[in-house]
C-alpha cells in the first residue's frame, strides 16, 4: 500500500431529526486501543445519552461497530458504512442520541446515524497519506541553489534547512518518486551531494 484516506483531525457535528438530537464525533484513530479509548472518551462526555453509536476501520484490516441498544442493524452498520464506503481508514466514529420522544422507525434510524457519521467526516476533513521518505542532504551554497531549484521537478519538498557553513537539508520525497530523486541530486551535483535516509512514513504530500 503506497497512500490510504483517512480523516484529516477530530470534529464533530449535530442536527435535529424528529426532536431527537444526534451528534457525530470523528477521530483519528491508527489501532484498536486508541479508536476504543476516543469512544470511552465520548461515552464519559455523554453518560446521559440514550444511546452512542460507534465504529472504527483501521488500515489493518481491522473494523467493529455498536448499536448501544439500537435495534440490530439500524445504527452501528450504518456508521461503518460511512466509512468503508468512502474508503477512510485508521478511524473512530460516535454518534451520540438523546431521544426526543418520537420514534424514528428502522429506516429513519438508518438515515440518521449514517447522517451523523457522515457530518461529522466531512466537519473532520479528508486527507490522502501517502508513502513518504525523508531524507538529509549537505550542501554548499552553490549547490542548495541548484536542488532547491529542481525540487518541484523531483516531485519532492525541502522541509528544514539550516543555514551555517554549509547547508543542511530535509527533503521529503514520495517513495514512488524516490529513486528519480536520487538519481537527479547525483546528476544534478556530480555525485557531491548524497541524500542519506532518515526515516520512512506516511504523510500528507
Amino acid at each position: 500500500m503506497t497512500e490510504y484516506i483517512t480523516v484529516k483531525q477530530a470534529a464533530e457535528a449535530e442536527f435535529e431529526e424528529k426532536r431527537s438530537r444526534f451528534i457525530g464525533y470523528v477521530s483519528p484513530a491508527k489501532t484498536a486501543e486508541e479508536a476504543l479509548a476516543f469512544v470511552a472518551k465520548i461515552k464519559a462526555m455523554h453518560k446521559q445519552a440514550t444511546h452512542n453509536v460507534w465504529a472504527y476501520n483501521l488500515r489493518d484490516g481491522s473494523r467493529r461497530y455498536s448499536d448501544d441498544g439500537e435495534p440490530q442493524g439500524t445504527a452501528g452498520i450504518p456508521v461503518l458504512e460511512v466509512l468503508t464506503k468512502s474508503g477512510v481508514q485508521d478511524a473512530a466514529v460516535v454518534v451520540t442520541r438523546y431521544f426526543g420522544g418520537i420514534l424514528l422507525g428502522a429506516g429513519g434510524l438508518v438515515r440518521a446515524y449514517g447522517q451523523g457519521a457522515k457530518l461529522a467526516l466531512d466537519a473532520g476533513g479528508i486527507v490522502v497519506m501517502t508513502a513518504c521518505a525523508d531524507f538529509s542532504l549537505t550542501a554548499d551554497y552553490a549547490a542548495y541553489g541548484k536542488i532547491s531549484y529542481a525540487l518541484d521537478g523531483f516531485s519532492a519538498k525541502e522541509i528544514r534547512a539550516d543555514f551555517g557553513e554549509a547547508v543542511e537539508m530535509t527533503v521529503r520525497v514520495r517513495e514512488k518518486d524516490e529513486a528519480a530523486f536520487l538519481d537527479g541530486i547525483r546528476e544534478l551535483t556530480a555525485g557531491r551531494v548524497v541524500p542519506a535516509l532518515v526515516s520512512r512514513e506516511f504523510c500528507p504530500f
